[in-house]
């Protein structure tokens, strides 16, 4: 049995060809006013909730649960690594748009890739984000409570695949149909 912190993100890719397989997700939604400082800029911190959110829709469109709870086993995703460049601020009430896609699969974790973009009302968007992060599938061994690394599920890994390269880079502005 692997420990959490025995270098799951050194694993070499995953090989898997993508046939009718989902390498990304783009979902939208709207500034909150929470999610803003007294200027009303959002907060960095919310840059990497908005990729989360992503994530989560990634893997609710799977029929795929981000946390697993059965029986007296909880397994999920934790973060191991994450950053983000910012080019351009967001505001409260701003329309966004965020994409996040598989940019390699590990015997046990993710990385993941996404961007962020302002919409504007007939004119193209404005990527104002672009980051990555790191996810390893772990349990919680029961009796220590202690993070334990897993291979990732089977039934996960026949419905996604890694998205080609360069396609979070090529996305520096888009206007969504």
């Amino acid at each position: 049995m692997l420990g959490f912190w025995d270098n799951p993100l050194d694993e070499p890719d995953i090989l898997v060809e993508c046939l009718d397989m989902k390498y990304a997700h783009t979902s939208r939604r709207v500034v909150e006013f929470a999610e803003t400082d007294m200027a009303g800029l959002v907060h960095f911190t919310n840059y990497f909730r908005y990729a989360e959110r992503a994530e989560a829709d990634f893997f609710d469109d799977l029929g795929e649960s981000l946390i697993q709870r059965s029986g007296g086993d909880n397994s999920g995703w934790p973060r191991v690594r994450a950053e983000c460049r910012y080019a351009a601020p967001l505001y409260f009430r701003d329309e966004i748009e965020i994409t996040i896609a598989v940019k390699a699969l590990k015997v046990r974790a993710i990385d993941w890739q996404f961007a962020i973009f302002k919409m504007h009302a007939g004119a193209p968007s404005v990527r104002v984000a672009k980051g990555s992060f790191s996810t390893v599938h772990v349990k919680v061994d029961p009796a220590s409570g202690d993070l334990v690394s897993l291979s990732i599920p089977d039934v996960l890994l026949s419905k996604i695949c890694e998205a080609p390269e360069g396609y979070i880079g090529s996305l520096q502005s888009h206007n969504p149909g």
